[in-house]
């Protein structure tokens, strides 16, 4: 997109980047994620957004590590920034105020914040939960653990609960396969689930208003275990690796170096 219209000389046409931009954005519909945005209360040209004093700090901290030329490979730190600022909502005005810091069109922005599906485009919740829905979660029960999710909220797939605090998407592996089913709430994973265990983890959440501590490895299965060990405990790996070469036999020489030299040379050769 960006080529042609570089090459059909309308990059400069700000009317027209912004007409695009306003009308390109991605939506959460009834049925699924489409590529057309539709102005809500609190999502259209007219709203505006600014970092923080704080916030500012990391965007200088940010832009810091790139050539001042090249400011516009800060567009996805700076967006996540913004949307972790605007409550997991990349909002339009999130994207533009991207876009002038970075000094480059508000396409080039929406150009990025479309792509990775990181950037949510559309109001979540407080703690959005992103349920894994591939094989080996689905095997493992995560359909139910779905319909736990959205009985207990009261809500369905993608719809923010009233409160604000909840909402819930469906996606694709999130790489945790060895402790299925799981979801991941913000940053957070929480593994080995069950339904009664699910119920407990977003009462525990409603009630604190934060997220259960994770294990020291950056987790929390649900079960009361540490890693992904299985329920069996650990069964392999329980003792120091050995250094490399380990298993591999002692060889003996089967050419001599001295004998290919006077092979090939008639004798030692010395620089």
């Amino acid at each position: 997109m960006s080529f042609l219209l570089r090459h059909a000389g309308l990059r400069k046409n700000v009317g027209l980047m912004n007409n695009m931009f306003r009308t390109s954005v991605r939506f959460m519909g009834d049925h699924g994620p489409i590529s057309q945005h539709r102005n809500t209360s609190d999502n259209t040209d007219d709203h505006s957004f600014d970092f923080t004093v704080e916030n500012y700090k990391k965007v200088d901290a940010i832009l810091s590590r790139y050539p001042s030329n090249f400011r516009k490979s800060g567009i996805i730190p700076l967006l996540d920034l913004g949307q972790r600022q605007n409550d997991n909502f990349c909002s339009l005005a999130v994207m533009k105020k991207v876009a002038q810091i970075c000094e480059v069109s508000d396409m080039e922005v929406y150009e990025v914040a479309t792509f990775y599906t990181m950037f949510n485009k559309e109001r979540v919740g407080k703690f959005f939960i992103q349920l894994c829905g591939t094989t080996p979660c689905m095997v493992c029960g995560s359909e139910e653990i779905k319909k736990t999710i959205l009985d207990h909220l009261g809500v369905g797939e993608a719809e923010v609960t009233p409160d604000g605090m909840f909402s819930l998407l469906e996606v694709e592996c999130l790489g945790a396969c060895a402790n299925a089913p799981m979801v991941q709430i913000n940053d957070d994973f929480f593994e080995c689930l069950t339904p009664d265990s699910t119920i407990e983890l977003l009462e525990y959440i409603r009630e604190n208003g934060e997220t259960p501590p994770l294990t020291k490895w950056g987790s929390r299965p649900m079960n009361g275990q540490y890693s992904c060990e299985g329920p069996q405990g650990k069964t392999t790996l329980k003792s120091k690796p050995t250094g490399p070469g380990f298993g591999m036999r002692e060889l003996e020489p089967k050419v001599n170096p001295a004998d290919v030299m006077e092979e090939m040379y008639g004798g030692p050769r010395h620089q």
